[in-house]
């Protein structure tokens, strides 16, 4: 489904990436993983389009989605191939309402108001106030929903529960858990190892720029020495 090969960014003269090489195939839910800094949302802006609105560029390597290459496409292109953006920060439309939120790039699928709804009952209760005057974890609950709205083939998430109360964390590894259950492709970044761990297929671990090791919960799991030198856990 996704697949990238030898990927290099750059920020002006600043080298972002130099060599990440991953892919993800439909139904898998795969972790990018690394400290601060090492290009996991250099990785998300340039599959989505996005490096050039924050002054970078693709330098090096390929990218598809399918049968689809990435780069150079304009980023409403991008999403419109069927991937799903949750990004860092959440970036939900402040001044228009809940529901207001969930409609304005809906597509026709599965992922409607009412499955919305029904997956995060509390956006109903909410569904005319502001987004603004949401907490942060209804925040991300929001953008969780607007994306899926767009009924993505692959759901993206950039830091999925990073800020969010233990409860709130606890809800949102519930409802990927189910979206995985139901075949939803995800590429995930989040601090949590623990929950990842539990939850996707494989992890792929960046450092500087560069895929550095890739392999499932029980490989990094028997691997202490890997999640200190690479995570500092």
């Amino acid at each position: 489904m996704l697949h990238i090969e030898g990927l290099a960014a750059a920020y002006g003269q600043s080298q972002a990436l130099t060599d990440v090489t991953f892919g993800l195939e439909a139904g898998e839910v795969v972790t990018l993983l690394g400290r601060n800094g090492m290009g996991k949302t250099t990785t998300i802006r340039a599959i989505m389009g996005l490096l050039g609105s924050v002054g970078g560029r693709v330098t090096a390597g390929s990218l598809r989605f399918g049968e689809t290459a990435l780069i150079g496409l304009a980023p409403h292109v991008i999403a419109r191939q069927g991937i799903g953006l949750v990004p860092e920060g959440r970036q939900i439309f402040p001044t228009l309402s809940v529901e207001e939120n969930l409609v304005a790039t809906a597509r026709p699928g599965r992922w409607n108001l009412e499955a919305v709804y029904a997956l995060f009952p509390r956006l109903r209760e909410r569904s005319g106030n502001a987004g603004r005057n949401l907490s942060g974890g209804e925040q991300q609950m929001l953008a969780i929903g607007r994306a899926l709205m767009t009924n993505p083939r692959l759901l993206i998430l950039d830091e999925a529960t990073e800020g969010l109360a233990p409860l709130v964390r606890a809800e949102i590894w519930s409802v990927l858990g189910r979206l995985k259950a139901e075949g939803q492709a995800i590429l995930l970044i989040d601090k949590n190892l623990s929950a990842v761990m539990q939850l996707a297929n494989r992890h792929v671990i960046i450092e500087r720029g560069r895929t550095v090791w890739t392999g499932d919960s029980a490989a990094l799991a028997a691997a202490p020495e890997l999640r200190e030198q690479y995570l500092h856990i």
